[in-house]
């Protein structure tokens, strides 16, 4: 493990950042010593100071610490960031999150689990199964796992379960002994250029599967016939043409009842409770990764039943008789269309309400009309302003962009001000929030409001 017995003394620069906040717990658990900054305090960045790690919230050299072993920065942190460029100029060691998780998986089994959309349900329901089975596993997730309300949890098998990033082509550096593949889909075009370049890169993941390893993708991938390995399992939600998918789908009482048929095995009636026929699919990819591993089939059943979903993905905010609120984290056209697609499969008689921050002015550049043709499929749709990130506005590029390519009559964009006024009046039945930006705050305001 390239250098991590002998560090002791671990800074974050970003270290609320979902990915960076997992890696601050790892090192905590090996009992060194942690601290960070982070531009805002956060629900997340508060755990980890109960957890005892000192955070500052002040880009301030005085403030950063200067005994440290390893400067850890997210690449969401500008260049000119004055700590940062304090450790390089001083010659500390400053690495990427990336480079810290190759470290960590060049020394032992790994499942990484890689896409443009899906990978963080997925990686987290195979570390529950891991967990859950008594298998064992440390895990490395990109959300929180509601059964555990953490991204990250150790183990004494020397087994790895990671949500592979493909932005800034972080997850080129892992080494995994089974990879998953979810999408391929444009995204991040402001790193990658073109939607090839993006598809080259998952080809590339691909093959950094160890000899003799496993890939298992989604059935029916562009790039399919490029995408290798010793074992090579597909899994698709329904298509009998993939090596996994699932038969028999029933929903009772809002949960998902089905059947597996797998290339030579089968498995009778599984139950998710976690809304989305998307899901089913993701869960599809988990169970292949656990057969592969030989975990028992009324082991793994049990812990899908039992999995209790990922904070903003699918998560229910309010769910009575006269409302409900639905949060997710989708931010591209894609997972828009199966949000929209799996909230319709359970609530087949309610009006639909969207409302959607969209992320990223190039995001939203590149996939305006895309975005647009998802959120057709709702039955009316509020638009906020366009979350920022790490992005500087680009000229002409606004949320009206996505409005004026929708053909929904029911449409507008709102500042979140007047969004919360509007919940006031109207107090919509069935209302789906989503979005990677900021919207994760006004869920309880929202919620208030329907409650009364």
């Amino acid at each position: 493990m390239t250098g991590i017995n002998n560090i002791e003394r671990v800074y974050f620069i970003g270290i609320g950042g979902i990915g960076m906040s997992a890696l601050a717990r790892y090192f905590l658990s090996l009992g060194k010593r942690v601290s960070g900054y982070d531009k805002t305090r956060t629900a997340l960045t508060e755990a980890l100071e109960d957890a005892g790690i000192n955070i500052h919230y002040e880009d301030n050299v005085a403030l950063a610490p200067k005994d440290v072993d390893v400067v850890v920065y997210t690449p969401a942190i500008p260049a000119d960031h004055t700590e940062l460029t304090y450790y390089r100029e001083n010659d500390y060691t400053v690495v990427k999150r990336s480079d810290v998780l190759q470290w960590i998986t060049e020394a032992s089994f790994n499942v990484c689990v890689g896409g443009t959309h899906g990978k963080t349900t997925i990686t987290t329901m195979t570390a529950h199964i891991l967990r859950d089975t008594g298998y064992g596993c440390n895990a490395f997730l990109g959300g929180i796992a509601a059964n555990y309300q953490t991204n990250f949890w150790s183990s004494e098998r020397n087994v790895c379960v990671v949500e592979a990033d493909e932005y800034d082509r972080s997850f080129l550096k892992l080494v995994p002994d089974i990879a998953v593949v979810t999408a391929m889909d444009p995204d991040h075009l402001d790193i990658y250029g073109t939607p090839q370049a993006v598809e080259d890169a998952f080809v590339q993941f691909a093959g950094r599967v160890k000899a003799g390893g496993c890939l298992i993708s989604k059935y029916g991938l562009s790039r399919h016939n490029d995408l290798k390995a010793a074992h090579h399992y597909t899994y698709s939600f329904d298509n009998p043409k993939a090596d996994v998918y699932a038969t028999n789908i029933d929903v009772i009482n809002g949960s998902y009842h089905f059947d597996i048929n797998g290339k030579d095995w089968k498995m009778k009636g599984v139950v998710l409770h976690m809304g989305g026929l998307h899901n089913i699919e993701n869960s599809l990819a988990a169970i292949t990764v656990a057969k592969y591993l030989n975990i028992d089939d009324e082991k793994i059943k049990r812990a899908i039943e039992n999995f209790k979903g990922v904070k903003r993905r699918f998560e229910y905010i309010l769910k009575n008789d006269a409302h409900i609120i639905i949060d997710d984290y989708a931010h591209h056209p894609e997972e828009l269309k199966a949000l929209i697609s799996g909230v319709r499969s359970l609530f087949v008689d309610k009006k639909c309400t969207v409302i959607f921050q969209p992320h990223l002015y190039s995001r939203t550049n590149d996939l305006a009309k895309e975005f647009s043709q998802s959120l057709d499929m709702a039955d009316e749709v509020i638009l906020l302003p366009i979350y920022p990130a790490r992005e500087l506005p680009m000229p002409g590029v606004e949320s009206e962009l996505i409005l004026d390519n929708m053909q929904l009559p029911q449409k507008q964009v709102l500042t979140k001000d007047v969004m919360l006024d509007w919940v006031k009046m109207h107090k919509p039945e069935l209302l789906v929030m989503c979005g990677a930006g900021d919207i994760d705050t006004l869920l309880q305001p929202v919620k208030q409001i329907l409650e009364k």
